[in-house]
C-alpha cells in the first residue's frame, strides 16, 4: 500500500438534511472540498435521495464521490449502524429493505413526544418536525433540536442523557433491519459493508466481538476505526479489532452539521499505517 493511499484525505461518513444533517447535499459537499476532503461518501440514516445532488456538486468540483448509506441495524436489543459504501443506488433489493427500515418511524416519533408531554414538554413532535427535510426519517435527533432550540437543554448530547436514552422520558425503541438484511442488502447493491463508530454501541467486550464476528461472517468487510464518534484513544482498539478480523479500515467525520459534533468534515488524522483503507481497491 503506498502511503499517499493510506493519507488520502478520505470522509466516509456524513450526513445531509435528507436524514438528520442540517446541510442540503450539496451544501454538504462545498463544505468538504473546502475543508480539502479528497473522497466523500454521503451516508444519509435509511435514505438515497440526497446522492444524486451530491454526486453531481462532487463532479463540479472535481472531487471523488462514493455513494453511501447508513443502515439502522438492530443487534441483541442495540441500535447499530451498518455504512453501505460504493453501493449501487437503483438496486430494487436495497431500495425496498430501505424502504421497510424507514416504516414506524411517524408512529414511534408520536409515542416519544405523548412521553415528553406527560413529563411537561409539550408540542415536541410538532416542533421535532420543523428539523425534518424527509417526513418519513424523523429521528431522535430531530427531537434533541427542538429540545434545545426551547432551552430545555444546553445541547443534544445532555438530551440524549436527560430524554432520549434508553430508561429516559422520551425514548421509545423500534425495530430496525437485522445485521443479515442490511449486509446483505449492501452487497446486493455492489457495495462495501462497514461497521460504523463501534465504540460507540453498549456492549461489552465479548457481545462487541461476537457482533464482529457475525458481521465478518456475513460478508462486512470493513469497520470504522477512525471517527468523529470515537474517543481519539478508541482509534487504537479498533485498530486491533480491524486486524484481528482481517476487516478494511475506514474513516469517517459522522458530520452532521456545522454547529454539531467535535470533527468537522476532513478533520480527523489518518489511519494508522499499517491497516488496509477501505478504499484501498478503488479505482
Amino acid at each position: 500500500m503506498k502511503p499517499a493511499a493510506r493519507a488520502l484525505n478520505a470522509d466516509l461518513h456524513c450526513h445531509s438534511d435528507r436524514s438528520d444533517g442540517t446541510l442540503a447535499p450539496a451544501e454538504v459537499v462545498r463544505r468538504a472540498h473546502a475543508n480539502g476532503v479528497e473522497m466523500l461518501a454521503l451516508t444519509d440514516h435509511d435514505e438515497l435521495t440526497g446522492l444524486d445532488e451530491a454526486a453531481a456538486e462532487a463532479h463540479r468540483l472535481g472531487m471523488r464521490f462514493v455513494p453511501g448509506v447508513e443502515i439502522s441495524v438492530s443487534w441483541a436489543g442495540e441500535t447499530v449502524h451498518v455504512l453501505g459504501l460504493g453501493i449501487d443506488p437503483a438496486c430494487t433489493d436495497l431500495i425496498e429493505g430501505l424502504a421497510r427500515t424507514r416504516s414506524g418511524r411517524d408512529g414511534r416519533a408520536r409515542e416519544m413526544a405523548a412521553q415528553l408531554a406527560a413529563v411537561g414538554i409539550a408540542g415536541a413532535y410538532e416542533g421535532a418536525a420543523r428539523f425534518v427535510g424527509n417526513p418519513e426519517l424523523i429521528s431522535r435527533t430531530h427531537f434533541a433540536r427542538f429540545l434545545v432550540e426551547r432551552g430545555h437543554c444546553r445541547d443534544i448530547g445532555e438530551v440524549f442523557s436527560r430524554y432520549l436514552s434508553e430508561g429516559r422520558p422520551g425514548f421509545v425503541p423500534h425495530r430496525w433491519a437485522s445485521l443479515p438484511e442490511a449486509v446483505g442488502w449492501i452487497r446486493a447493491a455492489g457495495g462495501v459493508a462497514v461497521l460504523a463508530h463501534p465504540g460507540r454501541y453498549r456492549l461489552g467486550h465479548t457481545a462487541l466481538r461476537s457482533m464482529i464476528e457475525e458481521f465478518s461472517a456475513l460478508g462486512g468487510e470493513g469497520i470504522e476505526v477512525v471517527c468523529g464518534s470515537h474517543e481519539p484513544w478508541q482509534y487504537e482498539v479498533f485498530a486491533r479489532h480491524a486486524r484481528e478480523f482481517s476487516l478494511k479500515a475506514s474513516r469517517g467525520s459522522d458530520f452532521h452539521g456545522p454547529q454539531e459534533g467535535r470533527v468537522d468534515l476532513g478533520g480527523l488524522p489518518p489511519l494508522p499505517g499499517d491497516l488496509v483503507p477501505v478504499w484501498s481497491a478503488w479505482n
